[in-house]
């Protein structure tokens, strides 16, 4: 009996045993899953930025948090590290992602901790120099803090950068340029009244538009910098500065002027003074999209804005000969358009001139395209520079991370086998947020690491050696798809054609009325909520209507009633221009047509008029009439070309036929007096016979008498 009581007890050990290993095998697999949640290594300091000395003490530093619920016991801290630079800039891509297997010769240093507390954390430090660690020559070499539970499982790592240069080593200087944008979003409707005041706002001291100031006011001085504006942007803080109109709930009202926005333009203006300053075309339109829409003239108007109002706002010439087209994607049909508006330089994304094979080494930024309007140099930004500038660093220890980054790439450039100095350049993406202090520190630390010469992108030119080769302008059908849509930039074109009119007939003005409120209608900050931009394109179509009916033919229904006395004679026709302002002259011309041209004709005259704003002017127009009745005459008013311009206007002519029964009375009337006169003279000569001799003495004795 104890046998078999012996026996099923081992037997129950037996079977019981895997389950055993399971679960706790569950258990530690699902404590290491729980640690990796909860716990987070973060980097606080690392200096210094490029030790020169091998016998340089470098420290990296931070804190291990617990943000979980639980006590994290028996955890150990340990750094790796690999005696061996990265071959090429590839590798350090791979290793920061973790992609790439962790090198056999990597080495430790190990530092214990055996708790934190839910909600705690708790300091770490290592410190090392090159020669300690092996580091022997000039380059960018990993470092990784690691973090093992109680089982030996890893739960967190950090992998970092440290780059070493030897004092004696001596490298080619990579010119770099980096290129700064301060773009917003379209906030004025066609009549320039603003939709909203939350430009203000924007520029506050913490607010984008207030850090990217900021910005520019701590690197005034630095060296290497080119700051790329919308014109639009310094327009309307310059337009918010006065007195100025703000739509609200429909209405419109006016406001007084705004003392933040005229401070910021002036500010920007002075922190830029000493730094080249690049414009996009007025209100940074999809250029992309107008060349795929046929809206072909609004980037040439554009870049013309931009030149004016750049010189207007900030007081001296800005570039505008080198366009960033959005997200640096073009197609050839955008760079022709952009090439006949007087580009001959753009700056693009390496995936839209990618190289034509993958290089060993970074390629110099410059390269050249053909256009219609002849070469057009291209400037090709490194896209790990660019994202590094304009990184997200609001995560805790992120700024630093991204810092060290930074240096480790430009080192990898300059330390690449190539024996002739090239230019890179790096560019944040459009309307970027950036942290003022981490941008600053950037290119403080750009300006003093000894293997950078910061340029401006005016300076920037080919590199002395060989090109490299690269492929065709890439640009996708999902690019495509991104751009402002057909439908939307249709509606657009409609607007802008009736604006054409107002064009065709304003003189004296660099500008057309309508140009900028257009501009900014194809603005790139309308990509993907065209909704937001139709109140927009409804207000700048109603203000062009309205500037249309300030000029126009005078008179009420009432009063179109016009008599011809006779069967020729003058028809006057008023035009009223009720316009004011600079642009309030205007030339228009008077087309009169009969809708009876047998019954009344008209005849040739001066159809041509030129109005100053606040007044009338008079064409008399010489008709001729066949016969008496009525009929209309049709006036239109056109421009310069023979477009119409306006509503046609119909006037009622009637003719009398007086001058024909005119002619008949005053013959009567001359036959009459011709009588009269004939009579009169008869009259006359009658009298004028004779007088019979006077009778006899005898001849007047009474009759009766006897002798």
């Amino acid at each position: 009996m104890i046998r078999k009581v012996t026996l099923l007890a081992l037997l129950a050990t037996t079977l019981l045993l895997p389950a055993a290993v399971v679960v706790s095998g569950t258990a530690n697999a699902q404590t290491t899953a729980a640690s990796r949640l909860s716990l987070q290594i973060m980097m606080e300091a690392i200096g210094p930025d490029v030790p020169r000395e091998p016998t340089t003490e470098v420290k990296v530093s931070g804190s291990l948090v617990n943000s979980g619920t639980e006590t994290m016991s028996g955890l150990r801290i340990q750094m790796r590290y690999s005696p061996q630079p990265f071959a090429q800039r590839g590798d350090i891509e791979a290793y920061q992602s973790g992609q790439s297997l962790q090198p056999s010769a990597w080495r430790d240093q190990r530092y214990v901790q055996t708790s934190i507390a839910p909600s705690g954390k708790t300091p770490w430090e290592f410190v090392f120099t090159p020669q300690l660690l092996g580091f022997s020559r000039f380059g960018v070499y990993p470092i990784m803090i690691e973090v093992l539970d109680a089982f030996n499982q890893q739960v967190a790592t950090l992998r970092t950068l440290v780059t070493y240069m030897p004092r004696e080593t001596r490298v080619v200087r990579t010119r770099l340029a980096m290129v700064l944008p301060i773009v917003d979003q379209p906030r004025r409707s066609g009549d320039g009244v603003f939709a909203d005041e939350g430009l203000p706002a924007a520029m506050a001291p913490g607010k984008r538009l207030g850090d990217l100031l900021k910005i520019a006011q701590d690197t005034s001085s630095a060296k290497g910098l080119t700051w790329v504006v919308d014109p639009a942007l310094l327009d309307d803080a310059r337009a918010m500065g006065g007195p100025h109109a703000v739509r609200s709930k429909n209405r419109t009202q006016q406001r007084p002027a705004t003392p933040a926005a005229a401070q910021w333009l002036s500010d920007f203006r002075e922190a830029v003074a000493d730094h080249p300053v690049m414009a996009t075309p007025y209100g940074d339109p999809d250029v992309a999209a107008l060349a795929h829409n046929g809206v072909d003239n609004a980037a040439a108007t554009g870049i013309n804005a931009a030149r004016i109002i750049g010189r207007e706002t900030l007081g001296r010439d800005v570039i505008t000969n080198v366009n960033w087209p959005l997200g640096g994607l073009i197609d050839y049909d955008g760079l022709d358009l952009l090439a006949t508006g007087g580009v001959d330089t753009v700056l693009l994304n390496v995936l839209n001139l990618p190289p034509a094979a993958p290089p060993v080494t970074t390629p110099d930024a410059s390269a050249t395209l053909e256009s219609v309007n002849g070469p057009v140099t291209a400037l090709v930004a490194d896209a790990r520079l660019s994202e590094t500038v304009g990184a997200d660093t609001s995560a805790p220890g992120s700024a630093l991370m991204n810092r060290q980054r930074f240096i480790a790439e430009t080192a990898m450039i300059s330390a690449e086998p190539v024996n002739t100095a090239r230019t890179v350049i790096a560019v944040p993406h459009r309307r970027w947020d950036p942290d003022p202090k981490y941008v600053t520190n950037l290119i403080e630390t750009a300006t003093g690491l000894p293997w950078l010469l910061p340029v401006g992108l005016d300076a920037v030119k080919r590199g002395k050696g060989a090109p490299t080769p690269r492929a065709d302008l890439t640009y996708t059908d999902q690019n495509r798809r991104a751009e402002l849509p057909k439908q939307y930039l249709t509606g657009v074109k409609k607007v802008g054609a009736r604006a054409d009119l107002t064009a065709a007939i304003t003189t004296a003005q660099d500008l057309d009325v309508f140009d900028l409120a257009l501009l900014r209608l194809t603005s790139s900050a309308w990509r993907g909520r065209t909704a937001a931009a139709a109140p927009y394109v409804q207000q700048v179509a109603e203000a062009i209507d309205s500037r249309i009916a300030m000029v126009s033919i005078t008179g009420s229904e009432q009063s179109r009633l016009r008599t011809l006395a006779g069967s020729n004679g003058d028809v006057p026709i008023s035009v009223r221009n009720e316009l004011s302002g600079e642009a309030s002259r205007v030339a228009v011309r008077l087309r009169v047509t009969s809708d009876q041209p047998k019954l009344l004709k008209i005849e040739p005259y001066v159809d041509q008029l030129m109005i100053l704003g606040g007044q009338s002017q008079t064409i008399r127009i010489p008709m001729t009439s066949t016969a008496s009745g009525q009929t209309t005459v049709t006036v239109q008013l056109t421009t310069d070309d023979g477009r119409k311009y306006g509503k046609p206007v119909e006037l009622t002519v009637r003719t009398t036929g007086y001058t024909g029964v005119a002619l008949v009375i005053v013959g009567a009337a001359l036959v009459v007096m011709l009588a009269a006169v004939v009579l009169r003279v008869l009259r006359r000569r009658g009298g004028r016979r004779p007088a019979a001799a006077p009778p006899s003495e005898r001849d007047r004795e009474p009759a009766g008498t006897e002798s």
